[in-house]
């Protein structure tokens, strides 16, 4: 597999970046990367590595950077000596490059994936996929998290059948509940895009569709993917991490504040480990943008190495199962008055 590292634009590049690719790099054989950002930054920073197989990277010199605060129309038309944009270039003109990990601005790649690689035959909008960690021990993917803000009915159908199949391939995750995000669990509940979701969920083949969702219960083990707007899945998921590391704040705050809790807590000590390492979305990898042409995988700006490598890590399996063939097989198949493009 090859794969291009977008390595400028997020928190910590290009260090994470290239450190990360260097990772996969050891831990994956079989694979190839195209470092895309300031050619001197990056040759200093895999020289700190102390990897030497010049064989198994290449170097693609990108002397700009897209920021958060550039539009992203601006973005593609303006900076196009940027490492986003050279290594979306690449990665359109090559057949034998398979996708791009990017730590950089959401908009941006969103836009030149969707504007210079394209989307699956079908697929009305791509959507991000994020994945969370559940208290079953398991996982639950978001699909939307923020690619799609507004939304029409068939778009929510299509996150259902593309998270779907991508929960099940590369996660193996055997016919996976889908919910649909909304303010109550009866069916009647939610404005008019939420209750048509719901119906057009409840009669489509194909998927294990098994109500709506409220909020509380995201990490509960009881769903495998949420379907909601992008709008609608970016707060979910923003207010989740959010609440989690308050909390954790909050716990470590008392345990400081009387010598008897922090005795407690010496006792606690793996527990509370392991409660860190749990709700670490550095483990998770990223979003990937699930109904592109190929390979698209956004990982949060604040990636350290080990994100950055777990985003190669879920690229390659991506590639590994076929899953752009087989989500363009499933968006097929939804039944004609479904698939007709709406306004």
């Amino acid at each position: 597999m090859k794969l291009v590292i977008d390595c400028m634009g997020g928190d910590n590049s290009p260090g994470a970046n290239v450190a990360g690719g260097v990772l996969a790099l050891e831990k994956y054989p079989d694979l190839t990367l195209v470092f895309s950002g300031d050619e001197a930054a990056i040759k200093a920073e895999i020289e700190k590595t102390g990897f030497t197989d010049s064989s198994r990277y290449e170097i693609l010199h990108a002397p700009e950077v897209i920021t958060g605060e550039d539009k992203p129309t601006d973005a593609i038309r303006l900076k196009r000596e940027s490492s986003m944009m050279k290594g979306i270039k690449l990665l359109r003109e090559s057949e034998d490059i398979d996708g791009i990990v990017s730590t950089g601005a959401t908009g941006s790649l969103v836009a030149a994936s969707t504007l210079r690689i394209g989307r699956l035959e079908g697929v009305f909008r791509p959507a991000f996929c994020p994945i969370l960690p559940a208290m079953n021990g398991g996982i639950v993917g978001v699909c939307d998290s923020g690619a799609n803000v507004d939304c029409l009915p068939l778009q929510l159908v299509q996150f259902a059948v593309m998270a779907s199949a991508y929960m099940e391939h590369t996660f193996g995750i055997e016919n996976p509940r889908i919910a649909l995000l909304n303010i109550g669990t009866e069916s009647e509940k939610g404005d008019e895009l939420r209750k048509e979701v719901y119906k057009r969920l409840s009669a489509l083949p194909g998927i294990n569709f098994v109500g709506n969702m409220e909020s509380r219960d995201l990490l509960s083990g009881k769903y495998d993917v949420v379907v909601c707007d992008g709008f609608s899945g970016n707060v979910l998921i923003k207010t989740t991490e959010g609440t989690a590391l308050q909390l954790m704040k909050k716990i470590k705050k008392d345990i400081y504040s009387r010598t008897v809790y922090k005795l407690g807590a010496l006792f606690m000590k793996k527990m509370f480990s392991d409660m860190k390492e749990f709700m670490n979305y550095q483990r998770y990898g990223g979003s990937v943008l699930l109904g592109t042409e190929k390979i698209i995988v956004k990982g949060h700006g604040a990636s350290d190495k080990v994100a950055v490598a777990k985003c190669i890590e879920q690229a390659r399996s991506m590639k590994g199962s076929g899953l752009n063939g087989i989500i363009a097989e499933k968006i097929a198949a939804i039944p004609e008055d479904e698939a007709e493009p709406e306004s």
